[in-house]
């Protein structure tokens, strides 16, 4: 059994297509890869949460069968999502590529800073003493 053909674009080989959960082969997801704690989560998870929001009458009992279809609606949205943003990284030129990676990448090295009085509170900056506050002079 060789497996169904998957475009070059794919990030799960053919090879390994088998050892994956049964929820992400059912839905056909090629980019996002949930592993069997995840696939549990969204499936049987997805259920609980919708019998225990029925049992308490907050929706009514078909949200047991449609809230597993929204959360895996949901999935491969994503998964598609992830696609999209795969092939349109794939057509932006190298060169562009570089020089985003240039403007991104932190500068290590020593920055002249110039000194501001009034950027550093609570720090005395002058050495003359300061005169007292005037009072208003009772006699007037």
């Amino acid at each position: 059994m060789t497996g169904t053909n998957r475009p070059g674009w794919a990030t799960i080989p053919v090879d390994e297509e088998r050892y994956r959960p049964l929820y992400a082969r059912l839905l056909g997801l090629r980019f996002v890869n949930p592993g069997g704690v995840l696939c549990f989560l969204f499936f049987e998870g997805a259920i609980a949460l919708a019998v225990l929001l029925a049992l308490a009458e907050l929706v009514s009992w078909w949200a047991v069968l449609v809230l597993p279809v929204v959360v895996a609606a949901m999935v491969k949205l994503n998964d598609m999502v992830a696609a999209i943003v795969v092939r349109s990284a794939a057509l932006v030129p190298e060169q562009e590529r570089d020089r985003f990676r240039r403007q991104m990448e932190p500068v290590v090295g020593r920055a002249r800073v110039e000194w501001v009085s009034h950027s550093v509170p609570g720090v005395v900056i002058t050495a003359d003493p300061v005169p007292p506050p005037r009072r208003a002079n009772p006699s007037d």
